[in-house]
């Protein structure tokens, strides 16, 4: 495994990316980050530094790996999004805008990539149980309740009280990357245990 560590927010390092990656078949684009708060707590800047690295982090990478992708015979990209923005949240209204703009870019760039030989397509997980999420949740915890080991505390409510395992969300990107789900384009899927609909 090669790891090439770029801020990706920064279109420049997209074409270094693509210099050095060039012969891909697949393409996941998987980033966070995006602040919560509501529209008067999250500035422009702040705002801006969000979407750069996530929304059009995203698009860019499309951009330049879709034709490098389909020039080598076509293949997949698949967008890692989030649930915010199936789910929208006013107090996390930077990530719910960013998370529905991909949603609509991924619908609007698979809808025709068959003919290409290619397929764009996205999940939206919901919360997961991640490293990441366990120490904001502790932090809240502490904060809240006086106690960061309350954290699971917030995982009442959701479906079977827990959040997904990695190797949940893993399988699903998996088997959307296969040759199994060759008819499936343009489309998310929740992979949320049904948080949407509650």
């Amino acid at each position: 495994m090669t790891i090439h560590p770029l801020d990706l927010s920064d279109s420049a390092n997209v074409d270094t990316l693509a210099e050095r990656c060039a012969d891909i078949d697949i393409l996941v684009n998987n980033a966070g980050a995006i602040p919560g708060g509501d529209i008067q707590a999250v500035d422009e800047k702040t705002w801006r530094e969000a979407w750069d690295l996530k929304v059009f982090g995203y698009i860019n990478m499309t951009r330049r790996f879709y034709p490098l992708i389909k020039e080598s015979g076509g293949g997949v990209i698949l967008n890692v999004i989030g649930l915010a923005g199936v789910r929208v949240d006013p107090k996390y209204v930077a990530g719910s805008a960013g998370n529905a703009s991909i949603i609509g870019f991924t619908n609007a760039m698979g809808a025709h990539a068959l003919e290409d030989g290619m397929r764009v397509l996205g999940i939206c997980p919901g919360a997961v149980q991640t490293e990441r999420i366990t120490t904001l949740l502790k932090t809240k915890a502490r904060e809240e309740k006086g106690d960061e080991n309350r954290w699971q505390d917030y995982f009442a409510g959701m479906p079977l009280n827990r959040p997904a395992k990695v190797e949940e969300v893993a399988d699903v990107s998996v088997y959307l990357c296969s040759d199994r789900a060759a008819w499936l384009t343009g489309i998310t899927i929740n992979v949320d245990g049904g948080a949407a609909n509650r």
